[in-house]
């Protein structure tokens, strides 16, 4: 919340990230990675697409930018309306006082009736969402039961810098599912049934009901320099807790020779905790 009020503040205007971390998180050290993760947790949320965006421009090598429409907060938010489902898109408003202009009380209270209203915007578009998602259920895979040795590699988010490296990510997958798809007697749905739930918020145990595994992992890729890092964690569905998790730091030179090694790498630890027993709690 406070990066976005602190991008709204300045809509229209790029931020850098050193102003983004001595406004947002002062008096905490934290490393510019802390940003780029939040940007991209408050795109998920606002369903923003980096590529197109309607709420958070990235401006590379400078900063982020506010691109929605920021006006006043002028009363009771009004309730929601769908659209037809053949008009075009409108960009989105956030109501956000003139905190410019205003005196230190006004601007607190501006930001809590800020903050107030976009989180009731964000809770009616999360209903919302729920519910679409519910009456479109016949497009997503059949449910399936759940076999104890199958899991699902759901897409590894791009947390690089501008989020440059997407392809990277997915190919990271890719390879992923490769791997693990070659272990005896391990199930691994296919990356189309996989990448159906890329950039979709959609609970860890939903997508494992519909995909009849037990496990997922997921992960990221974060880049500083020339080296990258890949971050893999093991979800059991039934109960949503992490089994085990590991990162992997490489230099970023040969793309497909990483990707190969970090999947070999993540193949050969889950290989006896998942196919040698169920019941185990982490892979050794």
């Amino acid at each position: 919340m406070r990066l976005l009020l602190c991008l709204a503040e300045h809509a229209g205007e790029v931020v850098s990230i050193d102003d983004l971390l001595n406004q947002v998180w002062s008096g905490v050290n934290v490393a510019p990675d802390s940003v780029y993760q939040a940007v991209a947790s408050l795109r998920r949320l606002l369903g923003d697409d980096p590529k197109r965006p309607t709420y958070i421009a990235t401006v590379p090598r400078l900063g982020y930018r506010m691109v929605a429409t920021v006006s006043p907060w002028a009363g009771q938010p009004i309730a929601p309306t769908v659209p037809p489902p053949d008009s075009a898109p409108e960009r989105p408003t956030l109501a956000i006082s003139d905190v410019r202009t205003a005196g230190p009380r006004r601007r607190a209270g501006a930001l809590v009736a800020a903050g107030a209203a976009l989180c009731l915007v964000l809770v009616v578009a999360f209903l919302f969402r729920g519910k679409v998602a519910n009456n479109n259920h016949s497009a997503s895979p059949a449910i399936a039961p759940q076999p104890q040795k199958a899991i699902a590699v759901l897409p590894f988010l791009d947390l690089t810098e501008g989020m440059k490296e997407e392809e990277f990510a997915d190919g990271m997958t890719e390879e992923l599912i490769d791997k693990l798809s070659k272990i005896p007697g391990l199930r691994v749905p296919s990356p189309t049934s996989s990448f159906y739930f890329k950039g979709k918020q959609i609970p860890v145990a939903d997508i494992a009901k519909t995909l009849g595994v037990a496990y997922a992992l997921d992960g990221s890729v974060r880049k500083s320099g020339t080296r990258v890092r890949i971050a893999a964690r093991l979800i059991r569905a039934d109960n949503g807790f992490v089994m085990w998790s590991e990162t992997y730091d490489r230099p970023f030179d040969d793309i497909l020779m990483v990707q190969e090694d970090i999947a070999g790498e993540v193949a050969k630890a889950l290989r006896a905790s998942i196919v040698a027993g169920p019941d185990q709690d982490k892979p050794r």
